[in-house]
């Protein structure tokens, strides 16, 4: 039975994927306002919403090559390949394909790992969410004295793609434990018979 719902949930959790690395993972708002002697200015500095695919293409641009590839591979790569080699071991039940299916994903399950740390990241990216610096200075021009007041306001936000690729992150997990117990129970099981 755990094996079925193990498949079941890695099917639900190659739903909660896609959306999660293509819909916005967070949205990131940096504004600059200066006002000198009761005048202000506000312009904002960085206005962007970015999902992890989109995130891999500017950095792919930005000729940041290895961090692209690295996240790349952690955040797409490998959680693909683990839910494609559970879908095959699914349908092999009790052969020596599912056991070595089962041990390959076993072993990649550290690296899969690699897609909680992303959230991670990116749950550290959010931590600065209205972190605001503000400078005073007074000048002398021509005998005026005039008073300049900078200051920065950092913004960001999850976006639907954080929660969505958090929710293939767990649902993932889960299903892969259940579906190799079941297996682990059966072999076991199969050794003392």
């Amino acid at each position: 039975m755990n094996r079925h719902i193990g498949f079941g949930l890695n099917i639900i959790a190659l739903g909660l994927f896609f959306p999660g690395i293509l819909l916005p993972m967070f949205s990131l708002n940096m504004e600059m306002s200066a006002a000198l002697s009761g005048s202000s200015l506000t312009s904002a500095l960085v206005d962007k919403e970015l999902s992890i695919m989109a995130t891999i293409d500017e950095l792919f641009h930005d000729e940041r090559l290895l961090v692209a590839f690295l996240i790349f591979l952690f955040s797409v790569i490998i959680p693909l390949t683990k839910t494609a080699l559970v879908s095959i071991a699914y349908f092999q039940p009790g052969t020596r394909l599912e056991s070595k299916l089962f041990g390959f994903v076993a072993n990649i399950g550290k690296w899969s790992m690699a897609d909680v740390f992303v959230v991670a990241v990116f749950l550290a990216i959010l931590s600065t969410n209205h972190a605001e610096t503000s400078e005073s200075h007074e000048f002398v021009v021509f005998g005026f004295r005039l008073a300049l007041d900078v200051s920065t306001q950092t913004l960001s936000n999850a976006g639907q793609g954080f929660y969505f690729f958090t929710a293939y992150c767990l649902v993932s997990l889960l299903g892969t434990h259940l579906a190799m117990s079941a297996v682990k129970k059966l072999n076991v099981d199969a050794a003392t018979a």
